[in-house]
């Protein structure tokens, strides 16, 4: 048991955290905003990845092995510390704009790094992928993975620079009439 919980609620509860974490640092990134009206999402994937790295450092109660996970629950929490200065001390001010996308494409990249390597250890499907010519299948989905970090860290810092929602190309809704036009 781990706070009270068995190992497998244990999990559950570790795996949901995990991927709220994904799916909120993914919209974070897709649409980050400098406005503290926009801070809750924001601190939802802060919140869930920090919990993350925790409950997944707490599993070395059971298992005493330190292992990759646990390796990466430490960067990822030494990742936090920037990250939470340049956001929430000094409001994304000047380069520290620079300083909490990084921070926050870092520690998607570390969740969802982690949840690959977890998926093809556990998902039987995904274990057997045969290697192709490019290499195998985990390393194919780890090069993705990183891919879509690095394409969102590229957005959102563009999309937080002043100006930067403004410079985008505004297209306007097709009506039925352009079409003959």
């Amino acid at each position: 048991m781990i706070l009270g919980l068995s190992l497998s609620t244990y999990t559950v509860v570790h795996v949901v955290l995990s991927l709220l974490g994904i799916a909120s640092g993914v919209l974070v990134l897709l649409r980050p905003s400098a406005s503290p009206k926009a801070w809750g999402l924001t601190t939802l994937f802060l919140a869930t990845t920090a919990a993350t790295s925790v409950t997944g450092l707490l599993y070395l109660l059971l298992f005493p092995r330190f292992l990759q996970g646990h390796w990466i629950g430490v960067a990822s929490l030494l990742v936090f510390v920037p990250t939470l200065l340049a956001l929430y001390r000094h409001r994304l001010a000047g380069p520290w704009r620079g300083t909490y996308v990084a921070g926050a494409a870092i520690l998607l990249y570390l969740n969802a790094f982690i949840s690959v390597m977890q998926a093809f250890a556990k998902i039987d499907f995904l274990r057997m992928l045969p290697a192709t010519t490019l290499g195998s299948p985990l390393f194919l989905a780890h090069l993705l993975v990183l891919a879509i970090s690095v394409w969102l860290a590229i957005h959102a810092f563009t999309y937080l620079q002043p100006g930067g929602a403004a410079r985008r190309i505004r297209t306007r809704a097709l009506r039925v009439a352009d079409r003959w036009n």
